[in-house]
Formats: C-alpha cells, structure tokens, sequence
C-alpha cells in the first residue's frame, strides 16, 4: 500500500512489457533468467537516476526518516507499507528497484518476507537493504544467508544509506542490462530459428512436387495423404507437432517414385511381375534420397536406434525428413506382413508408416490412376474396412473411420477432378500391385 505522499508512477511501456514478456514465455517456455521485473520495472537509466523504492517498515516514523533522506538525496519514487503481511503484494505490484526492509515485525517478519522474495523467480535477485535496530550476529547472518544484499544497523546515518543504495542501483542497473541484451539475442536466435524452419518446410513442399510432377495424373495426391496422415494422428492423440510432422513428410512418401521409368509410372493395366518389383524399389529409392552417409559407420548409435529408426538409418537430423525417409521405406508394409520391401508385420511397421498407408490406400482408391478410374466413397470405405486387420493397423482405420467428415471435407477441397467430386466405377476390386 502507498502512503500518501507515495508517489505511484507505473511504466508507460507496462503493457508492451507484459506482450514481450508473453511472447518470450511462447519461444522458450518459462525463462531462464526471469525478464518480468526489467520489462515491468524501471528503464535501465532510471534504476539510477530515478529508482522505484519499496519501504516496509511497521514504525511510521522509521519510514518517514527514511524517505527524507533519501529525498533530500534525490529520489522521488517511494512504495511504503507498515503492515508486513502486504508486503509482498505491494512488490507484485509496483516492481520496485529495491526493497528497503525491516526485520522486526509482528506477524510477518522481515526474514520471511525476504525468503519469499528468494523463492519467488520474478524476485529471486531483487536488491533488498535490511535496516533494523537488532544488532545480534545471528540475525545478520541469517539475512545474509538468506540473500540480503546490504545490512544497515538503525539509526539511520543519512550518508551511509545514500551511498550503499546508490551501489545496489549501479548493480542492479548493469545486471538489468546484461539481461536485456541476453533476452534480445535470444529472440534474435528465435527469429531466425523461425525463418529456418520456414525455408525448410519450403524445401520439404519443393519435393513433394518433384514427385508429384513424375506422377502429374494424381494431382493433388501428396497434399491431401499428408492431410489426411495429420487428421488420424491428431485422432490418435500423438499430438500438434506428430500431426504436423507426419503432414509434411506424408507428401514425401512416394519421392522415390522420380527412380521409376514413366513406361512403369504410367502404364494402363495391371503390372506384370517383372515392373512390379521394378515399381517396388520406390520405397527405397525414397528412403535413400533422405540418407545422409556422415553417420553410417558409427556403431554406438546405430545401437541406441530402435528396430523401426534402424530401417531407415542413417538419416540426417531434421525430424521432418527422418520421418519422410521412414515413411517413404515403410508405408507399403502390411499389418498382416505381406506388404513390401521387408514384410514388416504389425508394430514392427513404424507408426508413421501404417498412418500414410492408410492415408495413401484411400486416396488411391478414390482418385483416378492410368490403370483404374476413381471408384466411389462408398466402395472406397468398404474397402478400408476390409482391409483393418489385413492390410491395415485396425487402430488406425478406427481413427480414420472417427474423422471420417474431415477426410472427405478434405477430399472435396483439393479434388482432382474439375466438379470437385470422384469419379465412380464398378470396379470388384483394386488390381493386386496396383495402387504404386
């Protein structure tokens, strides 16, 4: 509470401060160095110059001696209360540069006061000057323990009281300083971190048209299987960042099709035996495109990898096209281990594999191919059903069947054909090896 001569100035910069504080707990989580108190309190030229002081003291006359030193000597901003249980709400509010603290006090001490400021990260270094009549060594070095930053006996001497808080300021004005600077570069590395990410994902979108242009009569197929991936990952509750993950190395699964020779890609009709083991080196072909050799000799972390991370081991760091490079290898396994290139069965498939297969089987089976017409929705989900067990991770065609209006709202948005509907046909069924 300010007495009444307090003069109770808040900051014009209180609301940027507090967007800037928002923002920097976005970036990093809870800081490091708590930047609350230098965005909230005084600029670093006025902790000097013109320094918010806390005065707690429960003798009205000790305040008043206080403040008319230090007005004599300058000062002008003072926040004082008498009652010590408001202390702390007092500091909360106001921010003070430095906290001038009794310690005999009924009710709340001036040592419990000050271990709360320890404990509290927003005022875990707040300059706090103790001014008591006790002249007892215990009780000094329990505040010094306790992180006081000066110790003044009372009474008062006028010149002694100016010249240790004009140090404490100094102080704390540089250390202020040093943490601005620290935040500003932190935000710098942040933006630019950003903007990294932002080309990456870029370069990620520039390869999935590479492949979507070595097979250009899908269209829109990798946008929508990476959307379709995101929705049942969401589903299955892996998470934003899975979710937004598996979106974007999900349009990279059939990378490894620009490995393929077009009189494969684009044949109409079913494969014979011969270009279907051609057509199935895509999923190699796509895992190494992502394979970074710097890493391929180190034989302590290719046994730290799990079994589904040696699949598809060594790749380089970026979690994107690591997953790209797993799904690429992986999202023709079947569940039931009769899929390719290595007959995975069940869990041993990774997870971002058995999502894109799901994903990529239903958009295949409703877009139109060189070897097949779209078939209808309602065909199309019978044959998903069918496949939950066989072809399919059941928990996964469980999530995809629970969003199942999403899926076909996102169809509907990035259709192929000019309608904006599929196609329908009375095929029996998808040809064996055919949905490459």
């Amino acid at each position: 509470m300010n007495d009444s001569d307090s003069t109770s100035v808040v900051p014009g910069n209180l609301d940027s401060a507090a967007r800037q504080a928002d923002t920097i707990r976005t970036l990093f989580g809870s800081p490091r160095l708590c930047i609350e108190p230098v965005l909230n309190g005084s600029s670093v030229d006025e902790v000097i110059s013109n320094p918010r002081i806390a005065i707690v003291d429960d003798e009205p006359i000790n305040i008043k001696v206080v403040r008319k030193h230090l007005k004599l000597a300058g000062y002008q901003q003072f926040f004082t209360t008498e009652d010590s249980t408001r202390a702390m709400d007092l500091i909360r509010t106001e921010y003070p540069d430095v906290v001038l603290l009794d310690i005999m006090m009924p009710q709340v001490s001036g040592l419990e006061i000050l271990a709360e400021l320890r404990q509290t990260d927003e005022f875990i270094d707040l300059p706090v000057i103790i001014l008591t009549a006790a002249t007892d060594t215990a009780t000094k070095m329990e505040a010094l323990r306790l992180g006081a930053t000066e110790f003044l006996g009372k009474p008062v001497d006028a010149a002694e009281l100016e010249a240790r808080l004009c140090n404490v300021l100094i102080a704390k004005a540089h250390r202020d300083r040093i943490k601005g600077y620290a935040w500003e570069l932190e935000i710098e590395v942040a933006v630019r971190s950003a903007e990294l990410a932002a080309a990456h994902h870029e370069v990620v979108q520039c390869l999935a048209k590479v492949g979507e242009f070595r097979d250009n009569e899908t269209g829109n197929h990798v946008l929508r299987v990476g959307r379709y991936a995101e929705i049942i990952a969401l589903r299955m509750g892996l998470g934003g960042e899975f979710a937004e993950r598996i979106r974007q190395a999900g349009a990279l699964h059939d990378i490894g099709k620009v490995g393929v020779p077009d009189s494969i890609l684009c044949k109409r009709g079913k494969l014979d035996a011969a270009e279907f083991d051609v057509m199935k080196r895509h999923c190699k072909l796509g895992r190494d495109a992502f394979l970074m050799q710097g890493d391929g000799g180190n034989a302590a972390k290719s046994a730290s990898r799990s079994p589904a991370e040696q699949l598809v081991a060594p790749v380089g760091n970026s979690p994107i096209l690591r997953m790209a490079a797993s799904i690429a290898y992986t999202h023709h396994e079947k569940w039931d281990g009769t899929g390719y290139p290595r007959g995975l069965r069940g869990e041993d498939i990774p997870l971002e594999g058995r999502i894109t297969a799901v994903a990529d089987v239903f958009d295949a089976v409703t877009s139109p191919r060189p070897y097949k017409p779209a078939f209808s929705l309602e065909k199309s989900l019978a044959i998903m059903k069918d496949g939950s067990g066989s072809h399919f991770d059941p928990a996964v065609v469980e999530a995809f069947f629970a969003e199942l209006d999403e899926i076909v709202t996102v169809y509907s948005q990035y259709a192929d054909l000019p309608d904006g509907s599929p196609a329908d046909a009375d095929y029996p069924q998808i040809p064996s090896g055919s949905t490459h």
